[in-house]
């Protein structure tokens, strides 16, 4: 039943807000249903540690240590993004000069496609996580493009309804290549299990028969299933989306996909990385993933360097992470699942902070450029400027922040694999990315008092800043003793050896 809680709380708060004309009920309703989702992600976290993986429907849903662990980060970012969102809101319907309220700016029914569609996309994003069968999963991932594209565009604008329209179309054949490489695990499977049940397309029944299924088909199964699923990713070359959505999206909307969407793709494709795996041993995925994630690395790299935009410095920043984490996978063994969950984790954490911080500095100076003599932020904004700063040596794997401590992992498991020469590159890369990273955020940050009005202008949009930094921080020094053996647990899940 808890699966069941955990797929219905955002749905029916989808249902009940699109009735809805009152923005301050809407606001509550979806701020409920991020609580109520977080709440059962925990107790199905929980459970799973407790006594093992959780089925339901006859196996059709199922939750192991990794369904368990993306939902819980999915739900994380889904709760923390729901206050924001409400002061963000708040404060796109206020004249910045006078504080007057302005119902032409944002009207009631484009705050009811918010608050009705990002529930929808929570649940499509949750569905990911614990759908057991591999066309389920694939349904729910095309779920989670369907909601946020209509989030995209939710400014009407024409750079965002472009921005939308790239998003569709290579979003659209990158999950068109996924579900043929569905298809062809069904394929590869049908000799063996038979396909007269449906549940023959289960994971948890596919993977203890991948060694039987037909090589040549699972390698263009696991082919078509990178280029789809890393579409979704954002991994290159199939990463020229993600830039101009993030920089048009609303910031609550770009932090979940930021780090939720990236998560459930990448959850998709590990999926795909064990079958393959087990059916062929795992060089010939570990292989393509390595060459994938350095490339998105390395496609960053120039883009941070010289970016003139914030919003899109992030979008960068996440292709860059998805690449780290997609490499991590490629290094196999032990240290190589462990790397990437690490990171995943951490970065689910960091991630949405960067954003709220850039929202708050798009919505005090009017713009998100990095030339515009917006610096000197420290000045206006003694909360997010300082907090911008911090997130962004988290993030870019200072000591001792927990993202370290990820990259780490993901260098030592490079070395366990005998990639030194991708290890030697990835360093190389990391390192540039860092400095470029930071001379934009210390631009933006110091500098000279550029007369902008002082002070936080929302409650709602400063907690959220203060209550993940203060989570930054900690997860440096401390990480959870459940929460380590939940990520330890579906690393194994993970783990392939030759």
């Amino acid at each position: 039943m808890i699966i069941i809680a955990l797929l219905l709380i955002p749905l029916l708060a989808s249902a009940i807000t699109a009735a809805m004309r009152n923005p301050r009920r809407m606001e509550l309703v979806y701020l409920l249903s991020a609580v109520g989702s977080f709440a059962a992600a925990v107790w199905l976290a929980g459970k799973v540690l407790r006594s093992g993986p959780v089925a339901w429907g006859n196996g059709f849903l199922y939750a192991d240590h990794l369904s368990a662990l993306v939902a819980l980060l999915t739900a994380f970012v889904y709760l923390v993004s729901a206050p924001y969102a409400i002061g963000y809101f708040r404060q796109e319907t206020k004249d910045h000069a006078s504080g007057e309220i302005i119902d032409e700016k944002i009207p009631s029914s484009r705050l009811r496609l918010y608050y009705s569609l990002t529930p929808l996309f929570g649940f499509s994003m949750l569905l990911v996580t614990v759908a057991n069968n591999l066309g389920v999963m694939w349904v729910a991932a095309e779920g989670t493009t369907l909601a946020s594209i209509f989030l995209v565009t939710f400014y009407n604008r024409r750079n965002s309804l472009e921005a939308a329209w790239k998003y569709a179309i290579l979003g659209g054949v990158g999950l068109s290549m996924a579900l043929f490489g569905t298809v062809l695990v069904y394929y590869a499977s049908y000799p063996i299990l038979g396909g007269e049940n449906v549940s023959n397309l289960n994971w948890s029944v596919l993977v203890d028969s991948a060694p039987r299924f037909d090589k040549t088909v699972m390698r263009l199964a696991f082919i078509l299933a990178l280029l789809g699923y890393g579409t979704k990713a954002g991994l290159a070359p199939m990463h020229t989306w993600k830039p101009d959505a993030y920089s048009e999206a609303p910031v609550p909307v770009v932090a979940l996909m930021a780090t939720a969407v990236l998560d459930c793709a990448l959850y998709a494709l590990a999926r795909f990385y064990v079958l393959t795996a087990r059916c062929l041993g795992p060089a010939f995925a570990s292989q393509l993933l390595i060459l994938f994630g350095l490339l998105t690395i390395g496609i960053a790299v120039p883009f941070i360097l010289q970016q003139r935009s914030y919003r899109r410095l992030l979008a960068y920043s996440s292709i860059d992470h998805g690449g780290i984490m997609a490499l991590s996978l490629g290094f196999g063994g032990v240290l190589g699942p462990l790397g990437m969950l690490l990171h995943m984790t951490f970065h689910s954490v960091t991630k949405p902070l960067l954003f709220f911080c850039a929202g708050n500095f798009q919505q005090h100076t009017g713009n998100d450029s990095l030339k515009k003599g917006t610096g000197g932020l420290l000045h206006t904004l003694p909360v997010s400027a300082p907090m911008f700063l911090l997130a962004t040596l988290a993030v870019t794997g200072t000591p001792p922040f927990s993202m370290f401590q990820s990259e780490f992992t993901v260098l030592r498991a490079g070395f366990a694999a005998q990639h030194i020469g991708v290890v030697i590159v990835f360093v190389v890369l990391v390192v540039a990315i860092f400095c470029g990273f930071f001379y934009h955020a210390s631009q933006l940050v110091f500098g000279a008092p550029n007369g902008l009005p002082r002070g936080e202008f929302s409650r709602w949009k400063t907690w959220p800043v203060i209550g993940l930094s203060l989570l930054v921080v900690l997860l440096g020094f401390w990480l959870p003793a459940p929460l380590y053996a939940l990520v330890e647990g579906a690393a194994r899940i993970l783990e392939v050896h030759p």
